[in-house]
């Protein structure tokens, strides 16, 4: 997907969040959005995700205008920092969900394959009040592959884990990436994590896009 924003602002109140900016993402490449807390990163992956409507400015996808058009209209597949699952389903369950949703065949074949990607094939009848933290980011984000949808955004996705596991995840997700078949925001406030995942990076500080 190539996702265009055009003089994008987004206001709060006397709040701004987001100066006036220009941004074009590469498409199926991944874009790193690098800077503080409070540089504007989540705030930036909410409009381009649909959750919300920009203040001022379009959102354009593949030529289309999206602006306010709401995220269950467009396919967008998110991961957070608190790795959010569905706690009454099994990692199974979990990872099959979108694809269950589209009623998809071969679900269990993809979850499998994923599942070994990721590392977690011995824990697919488990739930996820029964995973580390770890295991837990593991299994969101296997969920959003699984969904292949032709934006993928990760805000701090690795934010919550320990160095050794950031350490480990960051090298199968930067392998992953590789593939090409999304085009994928990525948000950190490591300069090292952004030069370790490659691509493109976008500096913000406090709601400024600095550098593309």
């Amino acid at each position: 997907m190539e996702l265009r924003l055009e003089q994008v602002e987004q206001r709060q109140g006397a709040s701004v969040h987001l100066f006036p900016l220009d941004l074009t993402l590469v498409p199926r490449a991944v874009t790193v959005l690098l800077g503080a807390t409070q540089a504007g990163k989540t705030s930036l992956m909410r409009v381009m995700a649909g959750l919300d409507a920009p203040s001022r400015g379009r959102v354009i996808a593949d030529g289309v205008d999206v602006t306010g058009r709401p995220v269950r209209e467009r396919n967008v597949a998110m991961v957070y920092q608190q790795f959010i699952n569905y706690p009454s389903m099994t990692v199974a369950q979990n990872i099959g969900s979108p694809l269950k949703l589209r009623q998809e065949s071969g679900i269990e074949a993809r979850v499998r394959e994923l599942a070994a990607k990721l590392h977690i094939e011995p824990l697919l009848d488990r739930l996820p009040a029964e995973l580390s933290g770890g295991q837990q980011q593991r299994v969101a984000l296997a969920r959003a592959l699984a969904k292949k949808a032709p934006l993928m955004l990760l805000d701090e996705p690795l934010a919550n884990l320990d160095y050794k596991l950031r350490e480990e995840l960051r090298e199968e997700l930067s392998l992953l990436f590789a593939t090409g078949e999304s085009t994928v925001v990525y948000a950190t406030t490591e300069p090292t994590e952004a030069l370790l995942l490659g691509g493109y990076t976008a500096v913000l500080d406090a709601g400024e896009l600095l550098q593309y």
